[in-house]
């Protein structure tokens, strides 16, 4: 029979699985309601998070092929969603920004789940809340990663 922790980390496991099933999931609806590929969702997120990207950094990040990248700004660009802006150090190169009016437009998409994450939060401690946010990054960490290691591309 296995040890509790052997089932306990099975059932963190299955447990991530599942979160991360519903996160895909839940991420693809929002992209749907956007008209966006799920892809296109995400790299809007990565602009969102980090800031404005030069493409070639924005490629590093999301693993994808600059090619990719270029068309992907392209069709984000004619639907509104970011903006090339000249990048203030170096007239040579363009940055990619959210345009601010997209994120507006999106965030209602997000009241429940915002509103709901609150409630539960409000059930842990700040020492329980502070060990899950640990949890959170190192796995965010693992899986960025591992994603690395599967696409041979570098990013950081």
């Amino acid at each position: 029979m296995s040890s509790e922790r052997e089932e306990l980390v099975a059932e963190l496991l299955l447990g991530s699985r599942v979160l991360s099933t519903e996160t895909v999931m839940f991420h693809t609806a929002i992209a749907e309601q956007r008209g966006l590929s799920t892809i296109e969702s995400k790299v809007t997120d990565y602009l969102a998070r980090i800031g404005p990207l030069t493409p070639k950094e924005l490629a590093e990040y999301a693993g994808l092929a600059p090619a990719s990248i270029t068309a992907m700004v392209d069709r984000l660009e004619r639907k509104g969603i970011v903006s090339r802006v000249p990048h203030p150090d170096d007239r040579r190169k363009i940055l990619v920004q959210v345009d601010p009016s997209g994120v507006a437009q999106a965030a209602p998409l997000w009241d429940y789940t915002v509103a709901a994450m609150h409630e539960l939060a409000a059930e842990y401690s700040d020492e329980q809340l502070h060990t899950v946010i640990g949890f959170i990054r190192r796995a965010a960490a693992i899986t960025h990663e591992s994603t690395v290691r599967l696409t041979g591309r570098s990013a950081e």
